[in-house]
């Protein structure tokens, strides 16, 4: 009797309308995500503050907008379980549409607070329900570079937020990411279900599994802190050695003027073409964990350059933070690592709040970095920061399960 070939998916099932419209709707994320950093200064001197209010009060706003996130992973993912991935994506890019085009007309800066924590909140529900979403109907052959396309179109967004700014005002750049968002919206009328949502939907029956036992089951708990750890090193560079890249150049004796957003920008172009790679990778080399095992040590090269003092001026050290930024760039694919992880009816809690607590330990780290500051430098700083952070995503990987492959077609128990 002959054996049947299996037949392989077509690389072209990657460019479908829900991938597409994932990738829109993260590139909207992070527009408006990174908006208010880039917008800070202006928005709060036009609001009247002085130099001092602006740098306390733009501090306690940005809070509100983490504070968003953190609320908004939680709530979000417990949602995408409970009414489905497409309900989560059309809620959540409503709500943060409306409080960004709502930033626009803002007066003063209680109202822009409560504003910035809406849009934090509609935001957190974004990329752990997108990610969740193209991981469930994609062939397990293919979602690796579904997650690259998701990506790299996504974080194009970070160069589009700067690029608006310097076209526009700070209000129009607030009223254009909430019409992008609003456009993506009517797109995203088209997209279906998850096939696999809706039979697990089927299967649970009045058996559903509580969210809070992600955190009261040890073999749950350990597995979404390992997601959480080998996430660790992305925003760390961005949030410290990309953000105060201006203080760093400092403490490196580079005589140049180097402004920290141009430090930024320079990260997100490498993260655009490094998130591409990473999910290319991972299908050449049939592992997550080696794919990721690899973007995670370039990154430890690349603050190894950054730290050692070799950088004399502003050109190689915007290469070094190009470098950094491409080294990163497996944020999509340790989010897919994480959908992989866990059962349908869990999956897109653990995905979005993981997501939104990643980018929430920069809370942690950052105190960390500016306490040590005093004493012991920047460039000293940021490598017991870097320790910590590295010594805690490799430790986290190293017995992580292997999910290339893997059927997702399961329940928790």
């Amino acid at each position: 009797m002959t054996a049947v070939t299996p037949v392989q998916p077509k690389l072209s099932a990657v460019f479908t309308l829900p991938v597409i419209v994932a990738s829109l709707g993260y590139f909207v994320d992070v527009y408006d995500l990174l908006l208010f950093n880039i917008v800070r200064v202006p928005s709060l001197k036009d609001l009247g503050l002085s130099e001092e209010e602006i740098s306390q009060i733009g501090a306690n706003i940005y809070n509100w907008q983490q504070a968003g996130l953190l609320i908004g992973g939680f709530l979000w993912g417990i949602l995408g379980d409970k009414l489905g991935r497409r309900s989560v994506l059309f809620g959540s890019i409503l709500t943060y549409s409306l409080a960004n085009i709502a930033c626009g007309f803002t007066q003063n800066v209680e109202i822009y607070s409560i504003l910035r924590f809406v849009a934090g909140f509609g935001l957190a529900g974004e990329l752990g329900a997108g990610i969740t979403l193209i991981a469930e109907i994609l062939p397990k052959e293919l979602r690796g570079y579904g997650a690259s396309v998701v990506a790299s179109v996504g974080l194009a967004g970070a160069i589009a937020a700067f690029f608006a700014v310097k076209l526009t005002d700070w209000r129009m750049a607030y009223f254009i990411g909430g019409g992008m968002g609003l456009i993506l919206l009517i797109l995203r009328v088209n997209v279906l279900e998850s096939i696999v949502f809706n039979k697990s939907l089927e299967k649970r029956g009045s058996k559903p599994v509580p969210w809070w036992t992600i955190f009261t089951s040890w073999s749950r708990f350990v597995r979404y802190m390992r997601c959480m750890g080998i996430g660790l090193p992305t925003y760390m560079v961005i949030g410290i050695y990309s953000t105060f890249g201006n203080e760093f150049a400092k403490a490196l004796g580079i005589a140049e003027e180097v402004q920290a957003g141009t430090c930024v920008l320079y990260t997100y172009i490498g993260v655009v073409t490094g998130d591409f790679f990473s999910g290319i990778l991972s299908q050449w080399l049939h592992s997550r964990r080696k794919a990721i095992l690899l973007m995670m040590l370039m990154t430890l090269a690349g603050v190894a350059w950054l730290l050692s003092g070799g950088i004399n001026n502003a050109a190689m050290l915007y290469i070094c933070y190009v470098w950094l930024g491409f080294s990163i760039g497996y944020i999509a694919m340790f989010l897919t690592t994480t959908a992989e992880q866990f059962g349908t009816n869990l999956r897109a809690t653990v995905t979005t709040s993981v997501a939104n607590n990643v980018r929430a330990t920069v809370l942690l780290t950052l105190p960390l970095f500016q306490f040590l500051k005093k004493d012991s430098g920047v460039l000293h700083s940021g490598a017991i920061v870097g320790a910590l952070c590295f010594s805690l995503a490799l430790l986290s990987l190293w017995r992580m399960e292997e999910t290339y492959g893997k059927e997702l077609d399961y329940e928790e128990n």
